[in-house]
């Protein structure tokens, strides 16, 4: 793997995956003055026509590119470009999710999101996930291109999107009308609801047999969770987790989710 006309650099291949080279390719000539940007979309044909699309434009540069089941959230860290584009086609939740991720992890990094048919909903969504903008991808090349230098300047093209969607714009309005009531969690904490119970119960002392148990499912699906707690959160282990979410203030500790005493049997599934 290079980077411009010799190899990447230790401090930007430390922590990544070993396997990056199968996900990431890096282009040769990056030059300060260029928006950078980084595209995430699970058909390779797609990327690279990306690439091509953006190659006419002197003032951007691609850094590289990758599949949404890639450790995205590492290579955007490393690489920090000034925008990523991330699909939201056929894997509609895990692209929401990726731009969710990098919004949270990477605030300093512009996300556009990319659907094949956009639609309400989804737009609905990636003003939840933190994207910048929202857009077809049968948007024209001179247009997408427009568009990618305004995000560059820092403009929130997605704005646009929003006015002219009356219906998504009453959601938002009634989200954050809700948000502004009690409701941080759904917009701010990178955890699905499913990951926060489980949290609430790591933070009361209770080991992973027991709230398999309380939970109904099997003890390697808490596991599973908690290691995807501890990545999307950036932990070294499950304490630190809990304190990494009460100090956000998505976790309070004074809240209880007992756990009935008795027999802890896990459900295997």
């Amino acid at each position: 793997m290079t980077w411009g006309t010799g190899p990447l650099p230790t401090h930007l291949v430390r922590g990544l995956p070993t396997n990056i080279g199968k996900y990431l390719e890096l282009s040769e000539g990056t030059r300060m003055d260029k928006v950078t940007l980084f595209i995430i979309d699970e058909q390779p044909i797609f990327r690279q026509g990306l690439r091509q699309t953006l190659s006419v434009y002197d003032d951007m540069e691609v850094l590289g590119e990758c599949d949404p089941t890639a450790d995205v959230c590492s290579i955007v860290e490393s690489l920090s470009p000034d925008i990523v584009l991330v699909d939201v086609g056929v894997r509609l939740l895990r692209g929401f999710d990726v731009t969710r991720q990098i919004a949270t992890h990477c605030p300093k990094v512009a996300v556009v999101v990319l659907a094949p048919n956009p639609d309400d909903e989804q737009l609905f969504r990636a003003i939840k996930s933190g994207a910048v903008a929202f857009l077809s991808k049968d948007i024209p090349p001179d247009k997408l291109g427009g568009v990618l230098k305004r995000v560059g300047r820092g403009e929130y093209p997605i704005n646009e999107s929003l006015l002219a969607k009356p219906n998504t714009a009453r959601q938002v309005l009634r989200l954050f009308q809700s948000f502004a009531l009690k409701d941080m969690e759904t917009l701010m904490t990178p955890l699905s609801p499913r990951e926060m119970e489980i949290l609430r119960y790591v933070a009361e002392g209770n080991p992973n047999k027991r709230i398999a148990s309380a939970l109904n499912i099997s003890e390697q699906t808490i596991k599973n969770h908690i290691t995807s707690i501890m990545r999307k959160l950036n932990a070294n282990d499950r304490t630190h987790a809990v304190v990494l979410a009460v100090r956000q203030g998505w976790l309070n500790i004074e809240d209880h989710s007992e756990i009935p005493a008795g027999d802890e049997a896990v459900v295997t599934r």
